[in-house]
Order: structure tokens, then C-alpha cells, then sequence
């Protein structure tokens, strides 16, 4: 009987590995590196094009990896059965489908990498009931469509690992989908954003486990007592892990330090360990990836090596080989098989089913809770994206033959709007509404009537870099006693990436606005919040953390919405350049340059950009040991004026020496300097502004002897440069961006840093040999800065 059945159908025999070229005769696609590579470039550059395309919707990329897995699969292009041989011959699945589940071994490590036993436990009891709520109801559900669909197109197939599967797939929430669509939102930060999180991740554990026993369940030996066994040696490997694994990955962690690289020899034990971990869990009949997935939940969080690991292994699996396992689960998918009334009316079924499972309980038991009603639907809606792990449960369910090939594309199309509906929907019920008034508030400058009222600065930096120099600047804006005091929203700006690693940034997000000692969930976990700390320890002003995670395109949105719900008086920006050894400016990125020069034009206060050319030095500089030198350059104009009574709030400063210079025009050369045409009445107001605002203060610092004010007189932008240079030797210079005047406006020439205005440009200039830092400042007056934006319209592309 074998051989007439190896007659009848001949087994092709197994690919080579490389091809000797097509000049020899060979076809590469006959072989099994050549169309590997080919399979990967395909669903890479499909994958990454629909990512493209759907990025206007908002939608996760997971979605459009899933729509470019059916795309290549029957379901659309796999129709023409001469590229499906061409492309994806049978003989070829094998090794597609060990590449996708290398890939997916891996990213599952990191997806366990991404979840904190210790949140989990910490998991307050709202979010734990939405978790238990949102798993238990689905899944009952779960299991009576089962029994419906058993009856109609999965007629013959195992009940009880059928009953269960279908349970598994409805109950499902993917955390790091969950996570993606919160970020995008922007509400990650936000209470329902931390409520989701924490319930998202609860519900993960909680598939897991139920997968693991659906796996247990599915075995082709219908003996229970093998079931029992497996499930058994599940449990006592899981046990075994937490033992052993923690106590090992802690004394590597203990051994890589901050800011030096992770001795390799780590990284290769881990990966080893990973991939020892499925051995182990696929001989016991588990899948190989709930090892991986195990062994990435227990690798300790704190410190640098959970980040080392993400950033050496992310971008290989999540770029180039986790896409082949949606490519793999979409050969699977064929929607044709989903024919007549009855299969899409079942269809309809298990859509409803699983929608109304997890958003009726998630919305009851919120309610029960006593959310609002608009935060219970968003949760609901949230709660019901679906993902990787969803993928996961049906491809091991259809690998069991639990699941057939109609059931399967049900499934999958379940999945995939499930997923695509949760974007728009909670935009639709959820726009977290500005609360009325909050945009009027008084003191939206540094210069003020009441000088004596308390400042609000949004500090804001990118790194670790700019942390020494920013808490030098606070320390000299203190002010007096007699002062209501400084208030400090420091509010750590990160990018979200494309990269799924971007969640591991939710674990240090705190609560905007919650000052640095209530951290109880991480204590000393971050090195940002350990020198901010210390630094309100030892001085009188109240720091309090932000994290602000959101694409470079709408990072302003966020910068400038925080502004205005902190009432804040100023914006503190970092330079998009950095200082280098040798004293020049580098560009740190680009893309902060735009992001200060939309915040210039959108902010509802006062915006300052700070060049840092090491003001105090590298590290913090205590109270006692400050002695700085600071100069305001003074043309005249609401930005000079603004910088003026930032400098004059600094000299209160007992180590602060400041010095004002004015600078005037001689009267005899009026006209000669610059030949730009100003409207009288404009100039003379702002002229009479000027010379009020100087008088008192002149008139306050009479016997102040840390304070210097000097009138220079000048004919010609020399003369002017001349005296900046003269006095180049402070440690900060405080200057207007649009400064007025006749003088200033003859420096106006053409800069590639119109966000700092001319004075800021020639300050920073290659030319203008300086060590000291600048701080360009913008009033706020009411109005978009359209000088600003017809300035970068203009400036050419080739500029850094």
C-alpha cells in the first residue's frame, strides 16, 4: 500500500539550499535560500507599504501586516495559481514556516520583556475587574458560538479543545496592539490610558495560561490523561523557570551598569536560554514560543540589560522575519472559503459575539466602578483589539486540526476588524475635552505686574544630556523668599518609534503632573527622576516628572496642550544641536528643530530655547558653590522685554552677577544703519513701552550691586558685534528672538536658525567665538508667530 501510494502521489524531494546561478542552468527560485529571500523582501515591502497607506486611519501595524498576509495568500493574489507555485510552492513552507516561527519565538520574548510582574501584582482593583470581566464574559460567549458553528462548518472536530480554542480566540486583548493604539491617542499617560494597560496586561497572563491549556487539550491522542500530563509539565516547567530563571538574569543584570555596553557574552546566554526554553516547552507538546514568552516575563526590568536585549534582537525579528509568520497564518486564510448566507451570517455571529462580549462587560463592570459613561465605552472599545496572540491561537488551533479552513478565515476576519474598528470608535466617544477656562489663565509670561506671584516653567529635555544644564538654569531662576516660589513641570520628550519596544516606555511613564517621591511602583528605576529628585531635595522648588511619549509630527501638540493645562509661564526647549568637545555645535536630530519651531508658533505662553554650551558644567552645581555671569541684550521689543525680566528674576540670585546692555543708536546716524522702513506709530509705542519698562528698572536696581546696566551707542552692525564681543566672556546670554529697533533690525540678514532670530543666530555662529550658552526667549502675545512660519517657508532645504 505505501508504495502505490508513493506512485500515485510522488513526494517532491527536498530543496537545496543555494543554486549555482542562472548561467549554469539553475533557476534560484528552485532553491531554498534564493526564494527565502525572495518570500522576505516581498512581504516586507507589502507589509511596510500597506503600513504606509493605513497610517492616515491611525491604525496599528499589525493590521496591515495581517491584510498583507491574506493579500499574498489564496484569498487575493494566491488566485493565480502560477505565482503561488512560483512564489510560495509547497515545498517551500517548510522552511518559510520555521523562519516565521524563529521570528515569532523571539518576539515573543520581547512581548514578555514588555509585561512587569510586579505592575501586574500591583494592578489596582477597577483594572483587575475589568480584566476578570472582560476575559470571563467573552469567553463564555466564546463557548456557546462554538456550539453554534459546530453544528453548521466544523462538524466532526474535537469539542472540548474546539470549545476551547473558540473561548481562548473571543477573550483575547493584545497588549502591545492595546499599547500602540493608546500611544497614538495620546492617552497613555491618561487614567484610562493606565487602566487599560494594567487590565490589558493582566488579560495577556491570563491567555496564556488558557492557551496553554488549549494547546493541552488539542493533542491528536484523545486520551485525557495525556492532556493532564502536558498541562501538568507545563506548570512544572513554568515553576521551575521562576526559580531559576530570575536569580540568574538579576546577577547579569547587577553586572551591566549604565551607560556601557552589555558584555555579549550576556546576550548570547539569553538568546541561548530563549531557545532552550521552547525546546523544552514544544517536547513537553506546549508550543515552543509559551517557553520564550516565559522566559521574557521573568528577565528583571530594572536596569539597562532588559533594554540591551530589545535593542540587539528587535529590529532582525520584528523587521525582517515576524511579517513571514503573518505571510504564513495569511497562506492559511483563504476568504473564499467563506461562501453562501449561512457561513457569512456565521460570521456576523462571531464578530457580534466577540464585540459584544468584550464591550458590554468591559462598559458594565466600568460602570459598576462609577467611570463616567464616555470613559466606560472607550474602555470597552479598547479592550476589544485584537492581534499577534489572537494569530498565535488560530494558527496553532488550524496546525491541531481544531480548526478548519472556513472556521480559520472566520477567525481571522473576526480578528482583523475587531482591531481596525477600535481607532475610530474611540475617537468617536472619547476626545478628552479641554476643561472650560482652562486656556485663560493670567500669567502666561515671565514679565508681569506682580512679580512676586509664583513661576511655572515647562522644562523639556530629550536625554540625559540636557539634565545638568537645565537644572543650572532652574537653580539661577529661583528668585527671593519673599517670592511665591518656582513650580517645574520637567517633561522628558520621547519619540514613539515604530518599534514595539516603544511600550517598554509605558512601564516609565508616571502620572503627568505627580511629583518625583510618590513612585511607588519603581523606585530608582530611572536616573532622570534620581537627579531631579535629589535636585528639589536640596533647593525650594517643586519639581514634578512628565513623560511625554508621541510621534516627532505631533510632539508640539502634546508640549504645548501640557503648557497650557500647567499654566505655565515659559517653555523650556533644548537646542536641536549639541556642543562637541572641540566647542562646535553638532545636530543632535533634525526633527527637534521642528518640533521647537511648531512649539514657537503654537504655544499658549512664553518659549525658551536654550543653546547649552555646559552652563555650570556637567553636573548639577549646588546653591552655594553658584556663581554665574549672565548678560541681556537689550534692542527693545516685547521679546527683549520678556528676556529682561527673566534676567532681572535670575540676579535675585545671591551667586548671579547680570548685566544689561542697551543698545541705542547714535543720534547723529539715524537712517544710516538700516534703510528698513518702520511705521512711526508702532515704534514710538513700543519705544514708550520700552522706556517704562527700563525706568522701573532702573529704578529697582539702584542699589543693587550684582546688577550692572550700561547704554552703548552704536553706528553699524561692527560696532554692534563689537560690543557683544566685549562682554562674551558671561556664562549665559539672554536675548529676545525678534528684538526692536533700528539696530536690531540691521542684524535681521538671513540665518539658518530663524527660531532663534537674529541675535541667537550670530551668538551660536561659527564666527562668534563664545563658551557661554543662550537662551533665546519669545513672549507670548496672544498671536501664532507667522514671522517664524514664513521664515522656515522660505528657508531652502539644503540648510541643516
Amino acid at each position: 500500500m505505501a508504495s502505490n501510494a508513493t506512485a500515485g502521489h510522488a513526494c517532491p524531494p527536498p530543496m537545496k539550499a543555494t543554486s549555482n546561478g542562472i548561467f549554469q542552468g539553475d533557476d534560484p527560485l528552485h532553491f531554498a535560500l534564493p526564494l527565502a529571500i525572495l518570500q522576505i523582501c516581498i512581504v516586507v515591502i507589502v507589509t511596510r507599504g500597506l503600513a504606509y497607506v493605513l497610517r492616515p486611519l491611525r491604525q496599528p501595524r499589525v493590521i496591515a501586516e495581517i491584510v498583507g498576509g491574506i493579500l499574498l495568500g489564496p484569498s487575493a493574489l494566491g488566485r493565480n495559481k502560477s505565482y503561488l507555485q512560483a512564489i510560495f510552492p509547497p515545498k517551500s513552507i517548510t522552511v518559510l514556516d520555521t523562519l516565521a516561527n524563529l521570528g515569532l519565538l523571539f518576539f515573543l520574548f520581547l512581548a514578555g520583556l514588555e509585561i512587569d510582574p510586579k505592575s501586574i501584582r500591583q494592578t489596582g482593583k477597577k483594572a483587575l475587574a475589568i480584566a476578570i470581566v472582560g476575559i470571563s464574559l467573552p469567553f463564555a460567549l466564546g463557548i456557546g458560538s462554538s456550539f453554534v458553528l459546530r453544528e453548521t462548518i466544523a462538524k466532526g472536530v474535537d469539542a472540548t479543545a474546539f470549545l476551547v480554542f473558540m473561548g481562548v480566540a473571543l477573550s483575547i486583548t493584545a497588549f502591545p496592539v492595546l499599547a500602540r493604539i493608546l500611544a497614538e491617542l495620546k492617552l497613555l499617560t491618561t487614567d484610562i490610558g493606565r487602566m487599560a494597560m494594567s487590565a490589558a496586561a493582566v488579560n495577556d497572563v491570563a491567555a496564556w495560561i488558557l492557551l496553554a491549556l488549549a494547546v493541552a487539550l488539542s493533542g491528536s491522542n484523545q486520551s485525557p490523561l495525556v492532556s493532564l500530563w502536558v498541562f501538568l509539565s507545563g506548570c512544572v516547567f513554568v515553576i521551575c523557570a521562576i526559580l531559576i530563571v530570575p536569580p540568574v538574569f538579576k546577577w547579569m543584570a547587577q553586572r551591566c551598569h549604565e551607560g556601557e555596553p552589555v558584555d555579549e557574552i550576556y546576550v548570547c546566554a539569553t538568546l541561548t536560554a530563549v531557545l532552550a526554553a521552547g525546546l523544552i516547552t514544544d517536547t513537553i507538546g506546549i508550543h515552543a514560543m509559551f517557553g520564550a514568552f516565559v522566559v521574557g516575563v521573568l528577565v528583571p526590568k530594572e536596569g539597562p540589560f532588559a533594554g540591551a536585549l530589545v535593542e540587539k534582537v528587535e529590529d532582525l525579528v520584528s523587521g525582517l522575519f515576524l511579517p513571514l509568520y503573518f505571510v504564513s497564518s495569511g497562506l492559511k486564510t483563504n476568504v473564499a472559503t467563506i461562501q453562501g448566507l449561512q457561513s457569512w451570517g456565521l460570521l456576523v455571529l462571531v464578530i457580534f459575539t466577540a464585540c459584544f462580549g468584550k464591550i458590554f462587560g468591559t462598559i458594565m463592570v466600568s460602570l459598576f466602578c462609577k467611570l463616567p459613561v464616555r470613559e466606560a465605552l472607550a474602555l470597552g472599545f479598547l479592550m476589544n483589539s485584537k492581534g499577534l496572540v489572537e494569530l498565535i491561537v488560530l494558527n496553532i488551533g488550524k496546525d491541531r486540526k481544531v480548526l478548519n479552513d472556513q472556521t480559520f478565515a472566520i477567525m481571522v476576519l473576526m480578528a482583523l476588524f475587531t482591531t481596525f474598528i477600535t481607532t475610530p470608535l474611540v475617537i468617536a466617544v472619547y476626545k478628552p475635552a479641554k476643561k472650560a477656562g482652562m486656556a485663560v489663565y493670567k500669567h502666561k509670561t515671565i514679565e508681569r505686574k506682580n512679580m512676586n506671584t509664583q513661576l511655572r516653567i515647562l522644562a523639556c529635555f530629550h536625554s540625559a544630556r540636557n539634565i545638568p544644564s537645565i537644572i543650572n538654569l532652574l537653580e539661577v531662576s529661583r528668585g527671593t523668599k519673599k517670592r511665591e516660589g518656582l513650580c517645574v513641570y520637567a517633561m522628558h520628550l520621547k519619540e514613539l518609534s515604530e518599534r514595539s519596544s516603544a511600550i517598554l516606555m509605558v512601564h516609565k511613564a508616571r502620572r503627568n503632573g505627580l511629583p518625583f517621591w510618590n513612585k511607588s511602583q519603581q523606585p530608582n528605576s530611572d536616573n532622570v527622576v534620581v537627579a531631579f529628585e535629589a535636585y528639589q531635595q536640596l533647593s525650594r522648588v517643586s519639581i514634578r516628572p512628565m513623560t511625554e511619549i508621541s510621534s516627532i509630527s505631533d510632539m508640539h501638540e502634546d508640549i504645548c496642550a501640557t503648557a497650557e493645562s500647567k499654566r505655565a509661564a515659559i517653555v523650556i526647549l533644548p537646542f536641536h544641536k549639541h556642543q562637541r568637545l572641540d566647542g562646535t555645535l553638532e545636530t543632535t536630530r533634525n526633527d527637534f528643530r521642528l518640533v521647537n519651531q511648531r512649539v514657537l508658533q503654537h504655544a499658549p505662553c512664553s518659549v525658551g530655547i536654550l543653546v547649552d554650551r555646559g552652563l555650570g558644567g556637567a553636573t548639577h552645581v549646588a546653591a552655594s558653590n553658584v556663581s554665574y555671569n549672565i548678560t541681556v541684550l537689550f534692542f527693545g521689543g516685547r521679546d527683549d522685554r520678556e528676556a529682561l525680566a527673566y534676567g532681572a528674576r535670575m540676579a535675585e540670585h545671591p551667586g548671579v552677577s547680570l548685566m544689561v546692555i542697551r543698545f541705542l543708536v547714535e543720534p547723529e546716524v539715524v537712517g544710516e544703519i538700516s534703510r528698513i522702513n518702520i511705521n512711526d506709530n508702532a515704534s514710538t509705542k513700543v519705544g514708550s513701552v520700552d522706556e517704562e519698562v527700563l525706568a522701573e528698572f532702573k529704578q529697582k536696581i539702584s542699589k543693587d550691586n550684582s546688577i550692572m546696566y550700561e547704554e552703548k551707542a552704536v553706528r553699524n552692525n561692527a560696532q554692534t558685534i563689537a560690543v557683544i564681543r566685549e562682554v562674551g566672556r558671561c556664562n549665559l546670554f539672554l536675548v529676545g528672538r525678534t528684538p526692536g529697533g533700528e539696530v536690531a533690525l540691521a542684524l535681521n540678514r538671513r540665518s539658518e536658525c530663524p527660531e532663534l532670530g537674529p541675535l541667537g543666530s550670530l551668538l551660536i555662529s561659527p564666527d562668534f567665538s563664545t563658551s557661554a550658552s543662550v537662551l533665546v526667549v519669545q513672549q507670548y502675545n496672544g498671536q501664532v508667530s507667522l514671522n517664524l512660519a514664513s521664515e522656515i517657508e522660505e528657508e531652502s532645504p539644503e540648510r541643516d
